[in-house]
This record gives C-alpha cells, structure tokens and sequence, in this order.
C-alpha cells in the first residue's frame, strides 16, 4: 500500500503543473487576441523582429515606417485588392483554405514549384504574434492562433488587422505607411490601380519592389486587377461585411 501511495504522489504533481501550465498557456494567448480586437496593436512580432535584425547587421538608421489606419479610412480597394491576391475564399472559411492546401500539396507532387496557401487569418497570427520559420511548433501555434483569430475577432476586423501589419516593402508595414511612402497620399485615397500594385509585392515585399517595379511585378498588378474585377468589385466587399455580421450574430 505504502508503495502504491508512494507512486501516486509524483503523478499527481505532475498532473497539477500540467494543469497550470496549460492554464497560464490559455491566459497568455487568448487574452492578447481578444484585446485586440478591439484594442489596435502599435507594433508586431515581425517588426520587432526586423530591428533586431538590422540591430545585428550594425544598421544604427533602421526605420520602420508604420501607421496605423482605421478601416474606413482605407481604400475599399485595397482591401479588395489584398483579398484577390493573398485568399479569395476570405469570407467564407474559418481559417484555413483546405482547397489552397490542398492544391499545393498536388502541385508540390507533380514537381512544380511549391506555393503558398495561408490565408489571411494566418498570415495575422504568424505576423502578428510569432516568428518566421517551418518548425513543427511554429506551425502549431501559428494553428492555433489562427482558430482564436477567427474565434474571437469578425472578418473586417481580421482583415483591418492585416492591412496594418502586412509589410509592402523593406521596413514599410500598413497600407497607411505604404500608401504615403510610395504614392504620397493617405490610404482613403488609393485608386485600384495602386492597390493592385501593392498588393503585388506581398508574397516577397523586400525583393518585389512597388517604388521600382519590375516587368514580373507589372504583370502580377494586372492579373490582381482581373481577379478583383472577377470577384464582383463592390459587390464582394458587400459579401465580406454581410459574413462580418452574421459572424457577430447580427440581422
């Protein structure tokens, strides 16, 4: 009896720190992105990230230019813009575009070069709160912040969010910053044309350049312009706030 007393005793210590680590690991994720939905973050994990690195390369002069833009004082087009490029099927998933997973994984089989299928809601987790990289437990947390994204926050606040943190070229993170920086006009003021060149660079913002952009770079602005036309222009921002609003339980 003593014995069976004995070997009780660790696993019950065990379970009690188990159980407090998983409760403090419940706290320190679900309270920052619930207070983010309402409260606008003044930095990001890549950000913070990208001074460290020029802190490293002995850059003293790093800028990083950011400025963050309420959602309706954005181009109703650069918001179109980011969705025919980066996630079409935005409004209507819960995270993850298994379709885009899938489709990659087949591509990736027939030994064709292998693309991206993170959608939106991703791209916010990974950038807001973690660090860039492939590793098992990267792509776990990159999961899991993505279901309390999508849990905890409505649409257009998932798609405000990105707009303001995704970088659109070396150091230049938000629409707001990148509307000024290489158009000279605040972001309210972006016509198709330049939302569709910004949107171009984001799969490689600090090689695709929207200051200086390249033959390969035109031609991804105009194929950006023919899927924002194809996905219904106004119409589609209309079906993002009407998935917004169901999303919220609203009429």
């Amino acid at each position: 009896m003593k014995s069976s007393r004995g070997n009780k005793g660790p696993l019950r210590t065990l379970l009690r720190w188990s159980t407090w680590a998983l409760l403090a690991f419940l706290l320190l994720t679900v309270l920052p992105v619930l207070a983010m939905r309402w409260w606008d973050p003044f930095t990001s994990a890549f950000m913070l990230q990208s001074r460290q690195a020029a802190a490293d390369d002995g850059i003293p002069h790093h800028r990083t230019r950011y400025e963050w833009v309420d959602f309706e004082h954005i181009s109703p087009q650069m918001g179109l813009a980011v969705v025919a490029a980066e996630d079409q099927r935005f409004p209507n998933h819960h995270g993850f575009d298994f379709r885009a997973i899938r489709q990659a994984m087949l591509d990736s089989q027939d030994g064709r070069a292998l693309r991206g299928a993170s959608t939106i809601s991703q791209q916010v987790a990974k950038n807001l709160f973690l660090w860039p990289g492939r590793s098992f437990l990267r792509k776990g947390l990159e999961a899991w912040f993505t279901v309390l994204i999508e849990t905890l926050w409505p649409k257009r606040r998932i798609l405000e969010v990105y707009l303001n943190i995704a970088e659109f070229g070396p150091g230049v993170y938000g629409a707001g910053a990148a509307a000024r920086r290489y158009f000279g006009k605040p972001a309210a003021m972006l016509s198709r044309h330049e939302a569709a060149l910004l949107a171009a660079v984001l799969p490689s913002p600090r090689r695709l350049r929207a200051d200086r952009p390249s033959d390969y770079l035109r031609s991804r602005q105009q194929w950006i312009l023919q899927q924002m036309q194809g996905l219904g222009g106004d119409d589609y921002l209309h079906e993002l706030h009407t998935a917004t609003n169901k999303k919220q339980g609203k009429a």
